[in-house]
């Protein structure tokens, strides 16, 4: 997990998948699972890496559940920054 989101950081925003929002979705392979983690970006320039949810990869397709409690958190995260 961590090497993926170096890549992140390394690359931008492209080295990682746009969900919703401000959600996007970096992979990160293990041995014999693949992982999901869901993020957002945050500070003044965007630069901050917001760590919001980590799920192994069963499906093609994001868990809609997963990305409404990425959400949840994130606002959580805003709101306590106000």
């Amino acid at each position: 997990m961590i090497a993926a989101m170096r890549e992140v950081r390394q690359q931008g925003l492209k080295a990682a998948r746009h969900l919703d929002g401000e959600i996007y979705e970096v992979r990160a392979d293990g041995k014999g699972v693949i992982y999901r983690i869901l993020f957002a970006p945050q500070g003044k320039r965007k630069q901050v890496f917001l760590s919001l949810e980590a799920l192994k990869k069963k499906k093609r397709k994001t868990p809609p559940e997963a990305i409404r409690l990425a959400k949840r958190r994130l606002r959580d995260w805003q709101q306590r920054g106000e």
